[in-house]
């Protein structure tokens, strides 16, 4: 076709040619307009999650500052509880102070003549035992430090006869205050006096020498020039018995312990009384009292010296005495007396304790597990026993 007839034909073509661009351009602005829909469409929902967003931040904000208010509340109610329980514990200790004890036993003078008398008639006789026991220490086994707790001195201990797994605690040579743990787990756990109960004595007691047994507490009064063996339930908390201690012009009976004129000691046999007077003030006697009535029912002058002795123990009616020196050395069982006179002392083994911290102010023997409570310059240490026939040592 030739140019003459392209341009007869452009006329007629125009009109389709503007026909179809407007119908583009209309499809071009209807996308357009879409878009913009959609555009607006997103703004919105974005500027409406943004403000829920925010919305849910300050509710939560809200929420951890209400918690953190409400954290503070509970935190002072339980300081307030816990000030609010120790003032109780004061008060339940106080009120049981309160409560009047038995008085102190009379001593009948004439009585206590005759039950010295009889006892010293019977002074230095071999004694006849009660039970079967015939061993004796040959060396110890183990030695476990639990913990440190309290002044240098003191004395802790469990029920000697009881099945008790109470833990007894005596901080001191001179109180009135005993620590009681349920168990040896609390004690060891808990350093805090706050954990444990405490028992308030009608009397302070002195030196180390105080024992538990069969849920009672022996422990040692002074009053003036004499010493008291006082007797309390443990249970009920009052005095149940209590007797002048029959020996005259007493001196510490441990040269190591100047604070202890009596110690009271728990074996397979029943109790005993260690002590010592200005009569033979170089060595110690030894007593067996009743348990039930504080009645001394025989005694013995020992070959057992107060010089350099920290400690002394019973075990199946033998007197073992611990010595040391004055500096801190290696602690032994230098002396043992048999009051029923199977062993004597020359055919004793010699006992050596670990070498520890200081000197023992306390060494409390329980026949129940055969095993030694020490208290070591304010530890508290167990000490395991190997036991022997008296007739193999």
């Amino acid at each position: 076709m030739g140019p003459w007839r392209c341009l007869l034909l452009l006329p007629l073509l125009a009109p389709a040619l503007r026909a179809q661009q407007q119908q583009f351009m209309e499809y071009v602005e209807r996308r357009l307009t879409l878009l913009e829909e959609r555009i607006s469409q997103w703004h919105d929902q974005s500027s409406r999650y943004s403000t829920e967003l925010r919305d849910f931040k300050n509710q939560v904000l809200g929420m951890l500052e209400a918690a953190e208010k409400e954290r503070e509340a509970m935190r002072a109610e339980a300081e307030s509880a816990a000030v609010r329980v120790d003032r109780l514990e004061r008060e339940v200790d106080y009120l049981e102070t309160q409560n009047p004890a038995p008085p102190c036993v009379e001593v009948d003078e004439t009585l206590m003549d005759k039950q010295v008398a009889t006892a010293k008639q019977r002074k230095n006789e071999k004694y006849t035992k009660l039970t079967d026991c015939s061993d004796t220490i040959a060396s110890v086994r183990a030695m476990k430090i639990l913990k440190r707790f309290g002044s240098a001195s003191g004395l802790w201990t469990k029920d000697a006869a009881g099945s008790s797994e109470k833990i007894y605690v005596f901080d001191g040579t001179a109180n009135d205050t005993v620590y009681v743990f349920p168990r040896m787990r609390e004690f060891t756990l808990f350093s805090a006096t706050r954990k444990a109960a405490r028992i308030k004595l009608p009397y302070p007691w002195v030196g180390t020498g105080h024992l538990v047994y069969d849920g009672h507490l022996y422990y040692i009064r002074q009053q003036g020039l004499s010493f008291q063996v006082i007797k309390f339930n443990l249970a009920n908390k009052t005095v149940v018995d209590s007797s002048v201690f029959p020996a005259e012009e007493q001196i510490p009976v441990f040269g190591l312990s100047p604070s202890t004129y009596i110690e009271v000691s728990a074996d397979e046999e029943g109790l005993w009384a260690i002590y010592a007077t200005k009569e033979d003030e170089k060595n110690m006697c030894l007593a067996k009292l009743d348990p039930a009535s504080l009645d001394i029912e025989q005694m013995w002058d020992t070959p057992c010296p107060r010089e350099n002795a920290e400690g002394a123990f019973v075990v199946c009616g033998a007197l073992h005495v611990v010595y040391n020196t004055r500096l801190p050395s290696r602690a032994r069982v230098q002396c043992v007396f048999d009051v029923s006179g199977t062993l004597a002392p020359e055919d004793a083994s010699l006992v050596y304790f670990p070498k520890r911290y200081g000197s023992h102010s306390s060494l409390k023997y329980n026949p129940r597990e055969r095993q030694i409570y020490a208290w070591d310059d304010g530890y508290q240490i167990i000490y395991r026993m190997e036991m022997k026939k008296k007739l193999e040592v």
